[in-house]
This record gives structure tokens, C-alpha cells and sequence, in this order.
């Protein structure tokens, strides 16, 4: 079956744009699910320590600018469009105004690293739901395939960790120890999906790309009750573990984030490095790929793959 797409649609999560959003975002995400408004407000305040907005969208939309352009340079003249789970520009919204831009199929490409059913399934069902909310006013979506292991998102964490590590004294380099992060997930959310395996593997191919071999995996950002079990080992047990054994410097690279929020504007470069400043460590964060040109070159790779099979 020959497919013929008309357009391009990046999937991501959303945040809040403004201080005003960020209760109304908030209470979106946790719908239907008992968290006290205590912890509520506790987030809500890790977004105003942040600047009172999560950059994300903007992220999000020059990905779609610099997507854009390469696939204009390689004569895939698609446009690209942008849709939130959880902010304007809602999923709703981008496919109505796709349905009038006379779009009938849109290939969508998810802006999840590593899949779970937080990710990959549950943004599947958002947009097929939006859909069905539109009735015949929405384009249909096809979706490209998962890219942990791609040459170039290994390649692109690669330059991000050299860059971080050049912060460090080069006699230091070599002994520094690598921790890769990953959002942590119920442990039973975990064990049904390829969630675990796909940020292994990522982690171990950035690690081999590096020729570091003092490396390791953490996950970060927990919420839930703490009775119910999560992927471990956190990020701070790591840390302090590190601590006791007198190590100066610790270079993180969340890769399980595509660009810099609040899990690690927040999460990372404030609790964390606080964490690991008190117990005398030089805590060095890599920057997430953002609208880095080799991510947005593989961004282009896997839609042109895609459309080349369709």
C-alpha cells in the first residue's frame, strides 16, 4: 500500500508558558490520579524557581523551525506542525487547523526517547481520541518508528557529554564518572514495556561511542507514594554513593529528555547539584538535545526513511 503523507506532526507533552499556566497545567497532568495539593504546590514551585514557565514548547517549536528547513534542503517540502498532550497547542487544536490546511495524512513523530506506556502508547491514544472529537475534521496519523539506538541521537549525546566534560580538568577527564538519566516509571508500568532495555541501551552505546568505561544508570524525577516501587537506583542514592567514595567530579547526562524542563532545570541542575555541592562534588549537567543540528538531522533522517517505505 502506497501512502502518501501531506504533513509532518511533532508530539510532545507541553508546559506552562507563563506563571498563570502553571496550576491549570498541573491539573491537567494529574487528572484523575490522588496527589495531594501539597505536592501539587510543591511542583509548582519548582516551575517558578525555574523562571515560571518550562521552556519546552519553545524547544519544541524551533525543533519543528530547524525540521522544517532540513527537510526543505532535501526536497521533502512537508510542512511541520506541533501539537501539545498538555498545552496549547493542544492535539485538538493542531489537527483542526491541519484539517483546514487541506492535510489528510500526517506522519507523527514522537518526541519520547525511549517507549512506555506513558509515552508512546498513551500519545497514540491522545491523538486518536482528538480525532475522534473532531468527527471527519481531522487528518489521519501515521507514526515513525522509535529512534533510541539511532547513529545519530547516539552521535549527538556524544558531543553534548564531550562538551560537558571539557569542563573538567583534563588530568580529572578520564577517572570522572558518566550517569546517564532517565525519567524513573512504576516498576509494573516498567515491566511491560521496552522502556528499561531502550535507555540500557542507549546509555551503553553513547558510553561505547565516548570509549568511557566508568559509567552507569539512575533514574530521576519519582513521584507516586513512596510505598510503591519505582526504577532505582535514584539519582541522589547515586550521588551520595559516589560521595563516600571520594569522587570529585560527576558528569550527568539525562538522556532520557529530549530537551531541557523542569525535570531537569529542576530535578538536576538545582536539587541535584545542590545534593552533590553539600558533599563536595563538581556536579557537571550535558545539555539535552534541544534544536541541536545533529538531533534535528536525525529527526529528518527517520521521517525520510519513513516516507521512502511508505
Amino acid at each position: 500500500m502506497t501512502l502518501s503523507y501531506d504533513a509532518v506532526l511533532l508530539i510532545a507533552f507541553g508546559g506552562p508558558t507563563c506563571p498563570e499556566e502553571i496550576r491549570p497545567f498541573l491539573a491537567r497532568v494529574t487528572q484523575g490520579i490522588p496527589i495531594p495539593d501539597a505536592r501539587l504546590e510543591e511542583v509548582a514551585h519548582h516551575y517558578e524557581a525555574v523562571g515560571g514557565k518550562s521552556p519546552l514548547n519553545e524547544i519544541t517549536f524551533r525543533q519543528a523551525a530547524a525540521l522544517q528547513q532540513r527537510l526543505n534542503d532535501g526536497h521533502n517540502r512537508l510542512p511541520v506542525y506541533v501539537g501539545m498532550r498538555n498545552s496549547s497547542p493542544f492535539f485538538t487544536e493542531t489537527l483542526r487547523q491541519m484539517s483546514n490546511d487541506d492535510i489528510n495524512l500526517a506522519l507523527g513523530f514522537i518526541l519520547s526517547s525511549h517507549r512506555s506506556e506513558a509515552s508512546w502508547e498513551r500519545y497514540q491514544k491522545n491523538i486518536a481520541d482528538a480525532r475522534a472529537e473532531l468527527g471527519g475534521a481531522a487528518p489521519e496519523v501515521d507514526y515513525c518508528e522509535g529512534w533510541h539506538e539511532h547513529p545519530l541521537f547516539i552521535r549527538c549525546w556524544a558531543e553534548l557529554i564531550d562538551a560537558a566534560f571539557a569542563a573538567i580538568a583534563p588530568g580529572r577527564r578520564n577517572s570522572a564518572p558518566l550517569i546517564f538519566t532517565a525519567h524513573s516509571l512504576p516498576a509494573a508500568m516498567a515491566a511491560h514495556s521496552p522502556y528499561v532495555d531502550e535507555v540500557q541501551t542507549t546509555a551503553r552505546l553513547i558510553a561505547n561511542s565516548l570509549n568511557h568505561e566508568r559509567w552507569s544508570l539512575a533514574y530521576q524525577s519519582r513521584s507516586g507514594r513512596p510505598s510503591d516501587p519505582w526504577l532505582e537506583p535514584d539519582i541522589g542514592q547515586m550521588i551520595r554513593e559516589l560521595a563516600a567514595r571520594s569522587v570529585k567530579d560527576v558528569v550527568v547526562a539525562p538522556i532520557g529528555f529530549v530537551c531541557d524542563h523542569v525535570e531537569v532545570l529542576y530535578d538536576l541542575d538545582i536539587e541535584t547539584k545542590k545534593l552533590a555541592a553539600g558533599l563536595g562534588m563538581n556536579f557537571i549537567r550535558a545539555s539535552c538535545p534541544n534544536d541541536h543540528p545533529t538531533f534535528v538531522r536525525m529527526m529528518a533522517e527517520v521521517i525520510t526513511r519513513k516516507l521512502a517505505r511508505s
